[in-house]
């Protein structure tokens, strides 16, 4: 079906993801960070990219910016269990800045593989990346 880039700092977040989408059938490609995942992203014909958000290295809202920024109709997802931090929720901004859809941690395994046949049938957006370039929060979630 669909070869998926899953891009988490969460070896455990990452085989659960793993073992869904391979059970639906779909190629799994996996990256423990943002840096990892563009360089996976640049090598591979990837359909869709399920992105942490915090993450070392490369956090996910940039990793975003700049997976659109190399494929302006590249299909994303973003996920976080740590997308608040005070009054700023990262996953809505995920979205601006070029996810088509946010699903917050913890998710059920059926939901992740039900929104990723949606977006793999959906028109990738293509406006714009906005050329935010937001701060992210030490640690990883």
């Amino acid at each position: 079906m669909a070869v998926i880039l899953v891009i988490d700092d969460d070896e455990l977040v990452r085989k659960t993801i793993h073992f869904a989408l391979t059970s639906a059938g779909h190629e799994v490609i996996e990256a423990s960070n943002g840096a990892e995942g563009v360089e996976l992203y640049k090598r591979n014909r990837i359909d869709l990219t399920i992105c942490d958000i915090i993450m070392p290295e490369k956090e996910g809202l940039d990793t975003i910016m700049t997976l659109r920024r190399l494929d302006r109709g590249a299909k994303i997802i973003a996920v976080s269990g740590g997308g608040r931090v005070g009054n700023l929720d990262f996953l809505p901004h995920a979205t601006k800045l070029g996810a088509m859809e946010a699903l917050a941690k913890p998710f059920a395994p059926r939901q992740l593989v039900q929104l990723v046949a949606r977006c793999l049938g959906a028109e990738a957006p293509v406006g714009p990346v906005a050329p935010v370039r937001p701060t992210s929060p030490k640690g990883g979630a």
